[in-house]
């Protein structure tokens, strides 16, 4: 878990999120290289499914983009691979149980160790239901990253008192997008966590902006920040990479 540990070490953490192959993977690995040099701590790459459950409608779109550009798993690892040659940045996969399930759960967390993918962040996965992944991330050295949100409620020091690397705080009940204002929920949410565990807390769901992120650091140790992104990537397309690193660098000096 050394390098999950090491992104909260020097202050608050900025994470990004894009989808894999949205425009196309030679862009993603482009993208991943150049948020890096910007700051980003930690990316977190989608992998396409075609049932994002926890997805709004930005994000559901670049899932639906990549899936029709034929990007598959073993692509994913292959760029991922390509990504390690030269940049050590920590990432974390986020994907469904599905797309788990039917590459095989052993199999594909090997594969995640094999290209150094430091997490798994699985949305439609109960915290109740995580021995169906816990195993193999523990038996490759995966983090298998627990998500707490506002209905989360009195199960909140339980996830707490389990969670691996850090905890996944969801802003607002929904799904993934941009948003005006963010909930106070997540403030208590992070209290009760750290009342049970001095575990670190990001925040995403809905941060777009450096004055949202900056509000959400003042309480948090890192911010996650997707469909902001996502929807800089569906404007710009493959020319998309400058004005996504200018975003992400603009968004860390937000939160030091």
């Amino acid at each position: 878990m050394s390098r999950l540990n090491q992104i909260f070490a020097n202050g608050k953490a900025f994470i990004p999120f894009i989808t894999a192959g949205d425009p196309s993977l030679e862009t993603t690995e482009e993208l991943v290289l150049r948020m890096a040099e910007a700051g980003a701590d930690l990316i977190e790459l989608g992998i396409p499914f075609s049932d994002p459950t926890a997805e709004g409608p930005v994000v559901q779109n670049a899932n639906i983009r990549a899936l029709a550009g034929g990007v598959t798993v073993d692509k994913i690892f292959n760029m991922v691979k390509s990504i390690r040659k030269t940049c050590s940045v920590p990432v974390a996969f986020m994907t469904y149980a599905n797309p788990v399930f039917a590459y095989g759960a052993d199999k594909f967390l090997r594969k995640c160790k094999d290209v150094h993918v430091d997490a798994l962040i699985v949305p439609d996965l109960p915290f109740e239901e995580k021995e169906e992944f816990l195993p193999y991330c523990s038996k490759y050295g995966i983090c298998l990253v627990s998500m707490i949100a506002p209905t989360s409620g009195s199960r909140i020091r339980r996830i707490a008192e389990e969670a691996q690397g850090f905890v996944y705080c969801v802003s607002s009940i929904g799904t993934t997008g941009v948003r005006a204002e963010i909930g106070t929920d997540v403030k208590e949410m992070i209290r009760l966590v750290k009342e049970t565990r001095d575990i670190p807390c990001a925040v995403g769901f809905g941060i777009s902006t450096p004055e949202q992120a900056s509000k959400i650091a003042a309480f948090s140790d890192g911010i996650i920040t997707g469909s902001a992104i996502v929807s800089i990537v569906e404007t710009y397309g493959k020319a998309c990479i400058p004005y996504v690193a200018e975003f992400v660098r603009i968004m860390k000096k937000a939160i030091q």
